[in-house]
């Protein structure tokens, strides 16, 4: 992923992240708690009423906020980077009021001023210059139109990054912008008018190998620049052991998420 300053710049390979969400999708939703959740805090912040509204679902995944939009009376328009969960969106959604897009955040199929509303939910994050999908929104949107976001920063997954640090010298976390490189992304793309919250959200899991398990089955796995290392019974011993100096007082391991909530104003 590629960051507005002195960061290590790792280039993302769109055609594999497409492959890991499109293994993921049979069974993404069976894994996608933590997703739901951002989800539903970044819904608050829709009108409930988008009754005739165009809303650009952006990177929808199974669909499951695409159905809750065309619930508050949206056409909604599906857009993600994998077919399988494309299909799987239409096979949650259906046809009426809706429509599907395989495409890429950095590069909208969408006329300028043609959207009244962008909801994407920890889509952008997989896009190697957040600036850009970021000036694509503004760029398909209505005057007076909304563009809401979430997204990952600098942090999330700290304790699975440290317990694997103790483990071996692979990369086995995503590198996440930090809170002032969203706000520089977003001065690049010409956002002025935007509102951005941040927030840690913790999943609790029981064991380490279960919140390895939960990323695998939402596809969130492929690691930009990671060199395969061999997960045998002696490896995951070790980070499960290293991964207990976080357990709380009843005995569950948390997985913590910095979250970035935005709003943009067009």
């Amino acid at each position: 992923m590629t960051s507005n300053s002195n960061v290590l710049t790792v280039s993302v390979d769109k055609q594999q992240v497409a492959k890991s969400f499109s293994k993921a999708a049979d069974n993404y939703d069976n894994h996608a708690h933590f997703q739901r959740d951002v989800g539903r805090e970044l819904l608050k912040r829709v009108p409930d009423d988008l009754t005739g509204r165009r809303v650009l679902d952006l990177g929808c995944g199974t669909g499951y906020f695409s159905s809750e939009l065309k619930c508050r009376g949206a056409q909604v328009i599906c857009v993600d980077l994998s077919s399988h969960m494309l299909t799987k969106a239409q096979e949650r959604c259906g046809d009426n009021q809706m429509s599907y897009h395989l495409a890429d955040a950095e590069l909208l199929p969408f006329a300028d001023n043609s959207i009244d509303y962008v909801f994407s939910n920890l889509a952008l994050q997989w896009c190697d210059d957040l600036a850009i999908p970021l000036k694509e929104i503004k760029r398909i949107l209505r005057k007076g139109g909304k563009g809401f976001f979430s997204t990952l920063v600098d942090g999330s997954l700290n304790e699975l990054k440290i317990a694997w640090s103790t483990v071996d010298s692979y990369q086995h976390i995503n590198h996440f912008l930090s809170a002032n490189q969203v706000k520089i992304a977003l001065a690049q793309s010409g956002n002025f008018d935007t509102t951005l919250n941040f927030q840690a959200m913790t999943v609790w899991y029981n064991t380490a190998v279960s919140l390895m398990k939960d990323l695998k089955g939402i596809g969130a796995n492929h690691v930009p620049g990671r060199i395969t290392a061999a997960f045998n019974k002696q490896v995951l011993a070790r980070l499960e052991e290293s991964y207990q100096e976080f357990k709380n007082d009843d005995g569950v391991l948390p997985a913590t998420y910095q979250v970035c909530l935005g709003v943009i104003l067009r």
